[in-house]
Order: C-alpha cells, then structure tokens, then sequence
C-alpha cells in the first residue's frame, strides 16, 4: 500500500535508524543530485536526482512509486513504533483520493529554542483542531499523500527556493480538494538537533523562500516576514528569556511570551537579508 519516499543528501547521520523501522514496505531513498550515494540495505531503491534540491528528489519518488500512497520523510525522522500502521489504517479507512495523513515529528527531551521551534516556527501541530490540518502544515517530514494525487498536482515545484517548496504543493493540493487529517499516533522523532545559530543561517533561507511562494501566491500573508516583525523590537520580556530559558512548559504563558519576544527579535535580521536577497531582478 505505501512508498516511503526520502530525500538525502546522503549525510544524515541518522538515515540507517530510519531505514531499519521501514521494513516490509516499498522505499525509495532518492539522492540530491548535489549529494553523495550512501548505503543502503537490501530492499531499498537507490534514485538519483537529476536536478539538485529536495523537490526534484522528491519527485523522482513519485514518478517511481509503485504503490497508491506516498508516504514522505526526512532522513533524520526517526519513525515510531506505529507509524507505518497508523498511516496504512488511515488510507485503508478513507479510500478516497483526496485523502491524506500528517503524522507527529517531535525532538526528544527537546531544549528550550527547540519547543519553541515547535510553537508556530518550525512546526505548529498545536494550532490543529479537531484532527483537520490545513494545507499549512503540509510537512514533508512525516505525512502520506494518494499516488494519484500527486500526480494529479504536477508534484513539487523544482524551481521554488527550498523551505517553501512543501507549502506550495500542499497548497495546490488543497486546491484539488485534498483532506488533510492529523494523527499524533503516527509518530516520528527528529534526530538532528538544532541551535540558534543554525536558524540564523537557516532564516535567510526561509526569508528568500517566503518571498518566492508569495509572489507566486499573491494571496497568502508573508508569515514569517508578519510574526518576525511583530516581536523584533527586544523589550522586557527578552531579559527574561536569556535568564529563565522556557525549558519547562509549567514556566507558563509569560515566559513563553518572552522567548517569542527574544528569539523572533534574534532571527529577524537574518530572515530580512533573505527577504530581500530573492527580490525580483
């Protein structure tokens, strides 16, 4: 019933813990064509990219793909014991094919920066209610999508910057009628751990992303350009944070409120270089 479709550059220290939890499943482990082969065990397809970047290796996956839903992850999302499971029950249960899953992805004993990456910056899984995912948590990282579908959407767009590239499919999917659900049972674990200075690099990424994907949907509000701006002036709550990291969740709103005054201000420089670093020439 499923592909498991995973792009690599071929580094991800972390890929042979994912690929020993997809056993009894077609996988295609789809190398970046900037990246380097690396092993793979018995009964996983190796493909190569023809064009560098995680769209073309991901569409590589979907034009192989043998069965009729394609199950993506990242080769540093560690599956649980249940989500292969849980994702074939869900296509089982809801045949149509404008259905789809998003699992969980959550970093174990996560530091303070890292839960609130998952509060609306890298993720946002507690702003779904009721089980149904809008196409802006459409996350490559751990979510299962019909063949057919895909297809049917043209898969991802190779010439959009990295980092968007999920949202503009998952939003083209929803355009198709695409039934995004959520099922946090269908869990994953990141394994690579991430810093604030990493995601002062990875914010002019994001910056040049965003500006692509709204020019290409007009519509859509700037996110982060809106959220960072909105917090980027340090105020007394920014003392706070670099004194009391929110480590603990019983901390409570206040100081969560503090880390989004400290960390957005931190990263709003770097996103705005990116901004206007993919203005249109």
């Amino acid at each position: 019933m499923l592909t498991v479709v995973i792009p690599t550059l071929g580094r991800s220290p972390a890929l042979p813990a994912v690929l020993e939890r997809l056993r009894g499943v077609e996988v295609l482990l789809c190398v970046d064509a900037a990246g380097v082969v690396p092993a793979a065990p018995p009964g996983v397809r190796l493909l190569r990219a023809e064009r560098p970047g995680a769209s073309a290796a991901r569409n590589a996956g979907i034009a192989h793909a043998t069965q009729p839903v394609v199950l993506f992850l990242g080769d540093d999302i560690v599956p649980g014991q249940r989500l292969l499971e849980r994702h074939m029950a869900f296509h089982r249960e809801h045949a149509a094919v404008t259905a789809a899953l998003l699992g969980r992805v959550s970093y174990r004993r996560p530091t303070g920066f890292e839960k609130w990456l998952e509060r609306g910056i890298q993720t946002n899984y507690g702003s779904i209610r009721a089980g149904r995912a809008g196409w802006g948590h459409f996350y490559t990282s751990n979510v299962s999508v019909k063949t057919a579908l895909l297809r049917r959407a043209g898969g991802f767009d190779e010439d959009l910057p990295f980092l968007y590239e999920d949202l503009d499919l998952g939003r083209r999917l929803s355009e198709l009628g695409m039934d995004l659900r959520y099922d946090p049972r269908a869990a994953a674990e990141h394994r690579h751990r991430t810093t604030p200075e990493d995601w002062e690099r990875r914010m002019e990424l994001v910056g040049a992303a965003e500006r692509a994907f709204c020019a290409k949907h007009p519509d859509v509000e700037p996110y982060f350009r809106t959220r960072l701006q909105a917090h980027a002036a340090r105020g007394r709550g920014a003392r706070l944070a670099r004194i009391v990291p929110p480590s603990l969740p019983w901390l409570g709103p206040k100081v969560w409120s503090s880390a989004e005054a400290y960390w957005a201000g931190r990263l709003h420089a770097a996103f705005m270089r990116g901004w206007e670093a993919g203005a249109p020439r």
